[in-house]
């Protein structure tokens, strides 16, 4: 097209294209963003997707040192929770 004799776009086609730009530009940087955080995201991060292996027994050990339950309560619900196989249970002492 030749703008400078008499040609041209009108407002909305002008509008449309920086519009167009616009949303690409940021979907890019959106796209990169997401590449960047889920490949540097290690598994058990928070919102990587569910709880870790770790997180009912850890939480278990910290109630106990806080005194909320004591060592009968804290041996059963480490053997629910299928933890307490091969290891002794706070306060009993070492399995030697």
């Amino acid at each position: 097209m030749m703008f400078w004799h008499g040609g041209g776009w009108a407002w909305w086609q002008a509008g449309l294209m920086w519009l167009a730009m616009i949303a690409f530009w940021a979907l890019l940087i959106w796209a990169i963003h997401a590449l960047v955080t889920g490949a540097t995201r290690r598994p058990g991060q928070a919102g990587s997707g569910g709880p870790r292996p770790g997180d009912a027994l850890r939480i278990l050990d910290e109630r106990l040192a806080r005194g909320e339950i004591d060592t009968e309560e804290y041996g059963r619900l480490r053997e629910i929770l299928g933890g307490g196989t091969g290891r002794s249970t706070a306060g009993s002492g070492s399995a030697r």
